[in-house]
């Protein structure tokens, strides 16, 4: 990993990590969602940044991938509210979340997973093993009484890949992968008071192109071709419709017919229990130093 590389990485992260805070001030009762995420990232362009895939906006029970179609008319009222964030900067990403709670009720699941993080990050060094990284993120969960998510799970960053190699668990796994100088990588624990396992929740409004394949509607193909500009990354539903009216579902369907898309449904816990997410960006560079790019 070269200098450049290097400073695209921390400059990623430092744009996401102020776009996190700014949109966490957003977050307040009776503020609409749809208005959040579109403040959020316009944020990003504005602060020099692309989005590495949509701003999501998880509430209660859902831990993760909820975004907003154009039409949503959620308003905050007593939700807890998890933001995620990603941004990058010529296809190198920073990856951060935090969970904001309306209710009054829910501080301690929000401690439990930030705890969580920071004791992910003490132990971490080059040579620490994924189970050992996964363990301290049990502990941490279970010292409140929560569960940890168990099948969602931290993970590498790559250039213009925003889910790669390495898998940062978040129980002790006994996975004994060491953590190694040039690798990027997203810790991201959630804490429950549920089932500590999600699931499929809902109609996916987040996707990925997977495969490009020949298309025959003109209306398909300028999707397709405005999809392209974001160079594998995800998009969302709603950024679609807003440029291309109602025919972007039309397209966005006969590309899942034909295979083309990797699909990202709202995943909740099995028992509807409450979730918290917290997140940072690490690089451990070529002297095994570790840099929280988004602190």
């Amino acid at each position: 990993m070269d200098k450049e590389a290097i400073e695209k990485i921390k400059l990623a992260g430092k744009i996401t990590a102020q776009v996190r805070d700014y949109g966490a001030t957003l977050i307040k009762k009776d503020a609409s969602m749809v208005e959040v995420l579109d403040k959020v990232e316009e944020k990003i362009k504005e602060l020099g940044g692309k989005p590495a895939f949509p701003a999501q906006i998880s509430c209660n029970h859902i831990a993760a991938h909820y975004c907003p179609e154009d039409d949503d008319r959620t308003i905050f009222t007593n939700q807890l509210v998890s933001l995620d964030v990603g941004v990058h900067v010529d296809g190198y990403i920073g990856d951060t979340a935090k969970t904001i709670d309306l209710s009054g009720k829910y501080g301690d699941l929000i401690k439990a997973a930030e705890d969580a993080l920071d004791s992910a990050l003490k132990i971490l060094k080059s040579g620490s093993t994924l189970g050992e990284i996964g363990g301290a993120i049990q502990d941490a969960i279970q010292k409140y009484n929560f569960a940890p998510v168990r099948n969602l799970s931290g993970h590498g960053l790559g250039r213009y890949e925003i889910h790669t190699k390495p898998s940062i668990p978040n129980f002790a796994n006994g996975d004994n992968t060491q953590i190694k100088p040039g690798m990027v990588f997203a810790i991201e624990p959630f804490a429950s008071t549920g089932a500590g396992i999600v699931q499929d929740s809902g109609i996916p409004t987040v996707f990925e192109l997977r495969a490009k394949k020949p298309v025959r509607n003109p209306i398909t193909r300028q999707v397709l071709k405005e999809i392209e500009a974001y160079e594998g990354l995800p998009f969302t539903t709603r950024w679609l419709t807003r440029k291309f009216g109602a025919k972007a579902k039309l397209a966005l369907r006969e590309m899942e017919q034909l295979g083309m898309l990797h699909m990202h449904p709202p995943l909740a816990d099995r028992d509807k229990g409450m979730v918290s997410q917290t997140e940072h960006t690490v690089l451990i560079d070529a002297d095994g130093n570790i840099i929280v790019t988004t602190k």
